[in-house]
């Protein structure tokens, strides 16, 4: 457990200096609306605050955390019922990611672009939901 634990700091870390050496400013002060949705070959991004950037990373890690546990319960042959508990609650912990990254998206990239007219954003998350909701 201790292992798993430095395993995953170490990946946030990693994930964090990644970030860090992108050149994006951790609170978006700075960035222009182009730079804050969008790179030099159209890709769409986001910056996030520091906070929420670690509270998605700390999610990602306890899901990547439970999932490595599955693993490890099938090759050690454990019993079907433990394994579905531990996938259920895996799920569960992805659904709650989703849902505070849908949350973050609606109060932050939809709020500001219907207000600067880009109403095709509405059409997006409405597709969005729709996948998700299958």
């Amino acid at each position: 457990m201790e292992k798993e634990l430095q395993t995953m700091t170490d990946l946030q870390e990693t994930d964090a200096a990644a970030y860090e050496a992108s050149g994006a400013d951790s609170l978006g002060a700075g960035n222009t609306e182009a730079e804050k949705s969008s790179c030099c070959c159209g890709e769409r991004r986001k910056t996030r605050s520091e906070k929420e950037y670690k509270d998605l990373l700390n999610r990602l890690s306890r899901i990547e955390g439970q999932i490595r546990g599955l693993k490890g319960m099938v090759e050690k042959d454990a019993y079907c019922i433990d394994i579905l508990n531990q996938a259920s609650a895996a799920s569960s912990a992805l659904s709650s990611f989703c849902k505070v990254l849908l949350s973050s998206h609606i109060r932050t990239c939809v709020t500001e672009d219907v207000r600067e007219g880009h109403e095709e954003k509405v059409d997006e998350l409405v597709k969005t939901l729709q996948k998700m909701m299958r």
